[in-house]
């Protein structure tokens, strides 16, 4: 698989392939790291951190041994004042999440904005349609629903942006789209309220500011009336209502930790 530093630069990221160079040697081998996060969906501010998300591998001994290794890791830390937050889960976890309706890891493994691969990444990536069912739409319902309270209770851009998305990629998905995590690349593909693209451009100013001049009754009719599309979505969707690919992952995850 080919990393695109053009892609990381068009979000406005450095090239973060010398972050996970200095990682080498610290932790478990990585399999995969890309960005999810705002800079994902579309909606940066200039003050937001980056977030990193992959797979590690965890050795054979850390599996059957006393001594019991660490599913999920997480670093944070500060480089030239920017703030990066890796989280990666061992392989196993990660397939483990993957055939459950979890589109956040679904999101994470089809990031185009990818920082480090390798052959398993590949094979995982190709196994993708094969988890993918009509259940993810439970997924995308539930983020928003909590999104849309963390907004009613602050007032902020963020959490109402991350409500639109989260609708709007569910739709997507359930239509055959498959997985759009890009907000600005949704609302030229799912039907929306014209304001979003508004809601973005403001959210590029600051990370936490207000929806102001956002009235919450029409935002509420808005994002039921999404909620209502989404339904209608996943009662229409050819997806299968099961996943096809546990042997698959199965075989790989058996592969993969033999080989290391």
């Amino acid at each position: 698989m080919t990393i695109h530093a053009d892609r990381l630069s068009a979000a406005g990221l450095p090239d973060l392939r010398p972050v996970l160079a200095e990682l080498t040697g610290q932790g478990q081998p990585l399999l995969f790291v890309t960005v999810s996060g705002a800079h994902l969906y579309g909606f940066p501010s200039r003050d937001s951190d980056v977030d990193l998300r992959g797979v590690h591998l965890l050795p054979l001994s850390d599996l059957i041994g006393l001594r019991e290794g660490e599913e999920t890791q997480t670093r944070m830390w500060d480089r030239d004042g920017l703030e990066l937050d890796l989280v990666t889960h061992d392989l196993l976890k990660f397939c483990r999440l993957m055939l459950r309706r979890n589109g956040y890891v679904l999101e994470q493994l089809l990031s185009p904005l990818t920082v480090h691969t390798s052959a398993v990444h590949g094979e995982l990536t190709a196994l993708a349609p094969g988890v993918i069912t009509r259940q993810h739409a439970h997924h995308y319902r539930g983020f928003a629903a909590t999104q849309w309270r963390l907004y009613e209770k602050t007032g902020e851009l963020k959490p109402l942006l991350y409500t639109f998305r989260a609708l709007l990629t569910g739709i997507h998905l359930m239509r055959g789209g498959g997985v759009e995590a890009h907000l600005p690349a949704l609302l030229g593909q799912v039907t929306a309220p014209a304001y979003v693209a508004d809601l973005i451009e403001a959210k590029a100013m600051a990370e936490h500011g207000l929806a102001t001049g956002m009235g919450i009754a029409r935002a509420a009719r808005d994002v039921e009336a999404l909620h209502t599309a989404l339904d209608e979505a996943q009662a229409v969707s050819r997806l299968p209502d099961e996943n096809t690919a546990y042997d698959a992952l199965h075989d790989l995850v058996v592969r993969t930790r033999v080989a290391a």
